[in-house]
């Protein structure tokens, strides 16, 4: 009997332990920061692709399907990966020029899982449009990240701004 109960102890301990291991995200603040990394290039690129109106790198930053939501100050809201490309005349338009953007603050915590995430930051999205400014200042950014067949795409991001200035 003790034989028995030292294997099947030693047994729940390694499967609990593996367990553990594989439904807890990055296990070392190395591995944590590395990804934070990965994440942070991703939400960079949410809005960095105008730059060289970089089509390629927008989309593989999103989820490419009906997950997606994006919630503007306005009154639109995108509900899934197919309504995003309803914009791409406005941003491919030579009208349309990038400027500049900037993330400040920056936030990424993980769930437990490890493969999910949420952000928040202050965006500066600044472009023109027709020569006139078409930007975002201090808007409020926030959103949920899933990693997806080793990579990490946004899920889903709202963008808001103070009520109070």
């Amino acid at each position: 009997m003790g034989k028995y109960l030292t294997f099947l102890l030693t047994a729940l301990m390694l499967a609990g332990g593996l367990g553990l291991k594989a439904g807890v995200g990055p296990q070392t603040a190395e591995g944590r920061e590395t990804e934070k990394e990965k994440i942070a290039r991703v939400i960079s690129s949410v809005i960095g692709w105008a730059k060289d109106k970089n089509l390629d790198l927008f989309y593989g930053a999103i989820a490419q399907d009906d997950d997606y939501l994006s919630v503007t100050p306005g009154k639109r809201v995108i509900k899934r990966f197919e309504d995003v490309k309803q914009n791409v005349p406005f941003w491919m338009s030579p009208d349309f020029r990038y400027v500049r953007h900037e993330l400040k603050d920056l936030e990424i915590t993980f769930a437990r899982c490890g493969e999910v995430a949420w952000f928040y930051c202050v965006l500066d999205d600044i472009n023109t449009y027709k020569g006139e400014p078409a930007s975002w200042e201090n808007a409020r950014w926030t959103g949920v990240v899933e990693k997806r067949d080793g990579r990490w795409v946004v899920v889903q991001k709202h963008f808001s701004f103070a009520s109070d200035k």
